[in-house]
């Protein structure tokens, strides 16, 4: 499942369709193009507290993977703990890979 997912968000990543990081993904949520965020593992507290207040105001959708930080910017070439993305093909099918 992890696998699927990564190589998703590397696709969806050269497609552009992604924003990365705590600021991007905040500018994101509030201009209403994020469809799903997702958060890696090994965030801290407070950061997932921080973003998660933003998602709450604008109804966006949240999936705490259990996939680190490290892994996630392997799959994406950058470090990042947030992931914003921003189109709704994308979204529904990352939602689909992570149920299973």
């Amino acid at each position: 499942m992890n696998d699927k997912l990564l190589s998703l968000l590397g696709i969806a990543r050269r497609a552009g369709k992604l924003s990365l990081g705590f600021d991007a993904a905040s500018d994101s949520m509030k201009s209403g193009k994020t469809k799903l965020l997702l958060l890696a593992a090994d965030l801290s507290e407070r950061t997932i507290r921080s973003i998660s207040n933003t998602a709450n105001q604008t109804a966006t959708k949240v999936i705490n993977t259990n996939i680190p930080m490290q892994q996630l910017g392997a799959a994406i070439g950058k470090t990042t703990g947030i992931i914003s993305v921003n189109d709704q093909g994308f979204a529904e099918k990352m939602k689909t890979l992570y149920t299973e």
